[in-house]
């Protein structure tokens, strides 16, 4: 079973490279004259590797040696003086390696900017992806685990495929000019040398399995470090107040420890295979300087030509003794870059249907018919749900915790899709709106709104995206906040912590009412806005919600039936999950 499960991991590595090269192609394609260039300055290089050793044949076969044996071939090869061919051999040496060096340069330098072009796209469709996933999806995925690939996978990628993976496919394309000389100048020897690449093979595939298997392991394990980390820091008051420091840094401890152990099998699987290689290549070198010479002593070869034999072994050899490594890198990016490409394929439950149109201006009438919903299909949260909410009307929207009342307003949001049934807005059915356009006419206020680490300016302003300096006072003067941004260090250009941490509770509660209030919504959506306020900071916010909600429709979820009692329409989520009106 062991060995089975290894020969399934050999073989999903290639297509597992053809399934990220054929996910990325229409970013490579972008590259292509790049890509190019690079690829004919790679065979230059290439060209050039191969006539490294040549000048030393020369030096080796008509001076060197015949001045041992004091031959008179000494004399003159080819014309020449011993003196002007060795100058010219050392010029040879000089001016391959020189041109190789600049050839080298530009095609490292033009593929890696290529990779980086690529990826960087990459990441930013993948960024652009996440955000258009449906809420189902980021409720499954921890948040730390999606950064991860956002991050550090692509990363991951971007540093093996320019320091790993591109000099390997360099050094390929020389190992394949190097046999075809080798075949020429001996085909005896060159068939020695190979001898011992079937052995060679069967040891990388009887490895490399088990290497990307601990490689995807470790992958995994570090996404689960960053989320707990990421959760962690996120609620770390809560953390705090209740001494969970020694049970988070436990369950920290253990996921560490695995995801340790994980990349030092990793390491001593590279490691071995490494050491391996190394030896079996010294014995192909030993053989075939143990045979060559024989074929030089019957005059069938040159010792020039055996010293080339021998040089382009030794140049294989460095690459070959690497191999396990760089397996084991392109490995590892392979199983960030399957991560990432998993991200991709998923397609968002809530999407724009085909044929779907830019909402009108909305007058605000929302009806529910015979609406369903739940989050897995052996429970329904809702159940024929059907009511009828005029433009301009008060709804609010009580109940038991738990019991799916933010959910019925996440309906109208299109976060979610309902399972069966249908809403309207002004008469039309609200998937057959795009999804922006819908939500542009929709503001919503949260128990626990967000800000972003952003000037007070943007975070009001990114309600209505390009909204003026005076757009924004006056949805600030509306939510009753502009008095106290004003005492604000900068004002409007002050600076907010994470999710608005320097602000007190009814501070943020009144910057998140200025940004529902700058985008004039006809539907206005208040999920329990005043829950954990003091009393003055919930007088204010109620102040400021009064003005907000007047003449728009507005549905204000809460589970207190005396703070609605003059709602216009009053739906009550029972535990049962039906609704009554």
């Amino acid at each position: 079973m062991g060995q089975r499960s290894k020969e399934k991991d050999l073989k999903g590595l290639i297509p597992g490279l053809m399934r990220i090269l054929q996910k990325f192609s229409p970013y490579i394609r972008k590259q292509r004259v790049l890509i190019a260039g690079s690829f004919l300055a790679l065979l230059g290089e290439t060209s050039l590797r191969l006539l490294e050793p040549w000048p030393l044949k020369y030096v080796f076969d008509y001076i060197l040696i015949p001045a041992h044996n004091n031959s008179a071939n000494v004399t003159t090869t080819f014309g020449l003086s011993p003196m002007v061919l060795l100058t010219l051999s050392a010029l040879a040496i000089v001016g391959i390696t020189g041109v190789g060096s600049m050839a080298a340069y530009l095609s490292t330098y033009g593929m890696s900017l290529a990779v980086v072009q690529v990826l960087s796209e990459v990441r930013g469709h993948v960024f652009h992806h996440l955000q258009h996933l449906s809420l189902s999806f980021h409720q499954q995925f921890k948040s730390g685990d999606l950064i991860t690939r956002v991050t550090a996978d692509i990363e991951k990628m971007r540093l093996v495929t320019i320091k790993t993976a591109l000099p390997l496919f360099t050094n390929i394309i020389s190992v394949v000019g190097m046999s075809a000389i080798m075949f020429w100048l001996n085909w005896e020897l060159a068939l020695v040398a190979i001898t011992i690449f079937p052995m060679l093979t069967l040891l990388t595939s009887k490895m490399i399995g088990r290497i990307r298997n601990f490689a995807k392991q470790h992958r995994d394990s570090e996404g689960v470090l960053a989320a707990t980390t990421g959760e962690t820091i996120g609620a770390i008051k809560v953390v705090q107040v209740l001494s969970l420091q020694k049970k988070l840094h436990g369950i920290f401890s253990t996921q560490n420890q695995k995801s340790l152990d994980e990349a030092i099998e990793s390491l001593k699987l590279s490691a071995a295979l490494e050491r391996t290689v190394q030896v079996l290549m010294a014995i192909m070198i030993a053989a075939v300087l143990w045979r060559g010479s024989h074929v030089v002593l019957h005059r069938e070869l040159t010792p020039g030509e055996l010293l080339v034999f021998i040089t382009y072994l030794k140049n294989a050899f460095e690459p070959m003794r690497k191999l396990s490594n760089q397996v084991g890198q392109i490995a590892k990016a392979t199983a960030s870059g399957e991560r990432v490409v998993e991200l991709l394929e998923y397609e968002p439950n809530v999407r724009d249907l085909p044929g779907a149109q830019k909402a009108h201006s909305f007058s605000g009438a929302v009806r529910f018919e015979n609406v369903s919903f739940g989050y897995n299909t052996e429970r329904k949260i809702l159940k024929n749900i059907s009511f009828v909410a005029q433009a301009g009307q008060q709804v609010a929207v009580v109940g038991p915790s738990g019991c799916g009342k933010s959910t019925l307003i996440s309906l109208i949001l299109r976060l979610y899709d309902p399972q069966s049934g249908r809403i309207f807005i002004d008469d039309q059915d609200i998937r057959e709106y795009t999804l922006d356009s819908l939500r542009q006419q929709i503001s919503v206020v949260l128990q626990d709104s967000v800000l972003f680490a952003a000037s007070v300016r943007e975070n009001i302003a990114y309600g209505k995206l390009g909204a003026s300096d005076k757009e924004v006072e006056n949805a600030a003067r509306l939510a009753n906040a502009h008095e106290f941004i004003m005492q604000l260090p900068q004002g409007y250009d002050t600076i907010l912590g994470e999710r608005g941490g320097t602000l007190s509770g009814g501070q943020r509660q009144r910057i998140a009412i200025a940004r529902a209030a700058i985008r004039q919504a006809p539907i206005v959506i208040l999920d329990e806005p005043t829950t954990g306020l003091d009393n003055a900071s919930e007088q204010t916010v109620n102040a400021a919600l009064e003005k907000l909600t007047k003449g728009r429709t507005t549905f204000l979820i809460s589970h207190n039936l005396k703070a609605v009692q003059n709602a216009d329409l009053i739906l009550h989520v029972e535990e049962e999950a039906c609704l009554q009106a």
